[in-house]
């Protein structure tokens, strides 16, 4: 990863993670060393109290170094849905209910320092290629499973982005077509099914329906509890989880025969739960590899990789877009400012 706190003498690097239940901080130093870590496990709230929502995580983090904003070269953040990472606007985030938000804009006027943005799961892809977490490859995915599903790509070093931004929004597939409401709005989109909310919401019709199981204990379950009684041997936690891998194998599925990429790293917070989360997905790619001489081609064993728990990749992906960002490149920078993730043309 280059480093550009030693490009304005300027020590440190913050990186910002948005999702739809926390706000999380990285406090990083010149060497790649965590001089703070804060997690406020709260959603970040109506875009108009966004910005100071984050400044407050970002300077209590920067408290917790014993460190100032002035010893800052970058801040990176990584936001959910549709970023213009040239104007640091959040032009369309559907989770989060924002829209047309200047995000940079408004936390450099808070926190003084230049801020780049970029949609958090291409942030730790992006991540996760430029620190050679994912084996150094150059043909790679990360899909984020959490409060919502998203993909980001890696095509021969480069971060795609498509020609909307959009690009591997797979959340937003439609898996099931009579399945339930979405919150972009269609039936049966892929993270309607999968995402942690979901989950929860499969376990809780269980419960209601009156079927028998270890769930009906909790007041109100989620998809921790889900997989944690999976791990019990709880049947209907387990057809929940069946079910859930079987529909991520297929998107891990159409991202491989689509982008011909060599790993798909799986990550997010449903991710955590391990071998109970992996399991169901691995049995349906074997599945698809027995039935499919092509998959068997395409999908190599191997191909998925399960991120550890701890591994923060949406915090160390802004981190990155910070160093690559450059100091005094941030949001109002306008036309001087390079694209995150693109070579720089000649």
């Amino acid at each position: 990863m280059s480093n550009p706190a030693s490009d304005d003498g300027r020590p440190l690097l913050v990186g910002v993670d948005i999702g739809g239940t926390k706000i999380a901080v990285l406090v990083v130093d010149r060497h790649g060393e965590v001089r703070a870590r804060e997690v406020a496990p709260t959603a970040v709230g109506p875009q108009d109290q966004a910005a100071g929502a984050v400044a407050v995580v970002v300077e209590r983090a920067l408290s917790s170094a014993g460190a100032a904003t002035e010893e800052v070269s970058a801040i990176g953040v990584g936001v959910p849905g549709r970023v213009d990472p040239l104007t640091g606007t959040v032009t369309l985030a559907v989770n989060l209910g924002w829209s047309d938000l200047p995000l940079g804009e408004q936390l450099e006027a808070r926190l003084g320092r230049p801020c780049v943005l970029e949609n958090d799961v291409r942030a730790a892809v992006l991540g996760l290629h430029q620190r050679h977490v994912a084996s150094g490859l150059d043909d790679l995915a990360y899909v984020a499973v959490g409060t919502g599903v998203s993909a980001g790509v890696i095509l021969r070093g480069q971060l795609h982005r498509g020609a909307r931004g959009l690009a591997g929004e797979i959340g937003h597939v439609i898996a099931q077509p009579d399945g339930p409401l979405c919150s972009c709005g269609e039936r049966g989109c892929l993270e309607a099914l999968v995402a942690g909310p979901a989950i929860a919401r499969q376990a809780h019709e269980a419960v209601a329906s009156g079927e028998v199981t270890a769930l009906s204990t909790v007041a109100e379950p989620t998809a921790v509890d889900v997989y944690q009684a999976v791990i019990g041997g709880d049947p209907v936690a387990t057809r929940i989880a069946d079910n859930v891998g079987r529909r991520l194998a297929w998107a891990i599925h159409l991202l491989v025969m689509t982008y011909d990429i060599e790993r798909v790293v799986l990550g997010g917070g449903v991710s955590h739960a391990g071998a109970a989360f992996l399991e169901p997905i691995q049995r349906e790619l074997d599945r698809i590899r027995r039935t499919s001489a092509l998959a068997r081609e395409q999908l190599a064993p191997g191909i998925v990789e399960l991120l550890p728990a701890g591994a923060d990749a949406g915090a160390w992906g802004a981190v990155t877009i910070a160093a690559l960002g450059r100091a005094g490149a941030g949001a109002g920078a306008g036309h001087g400012r390079r694209e995150v993730g693109h070579v720089p043309e000649s």
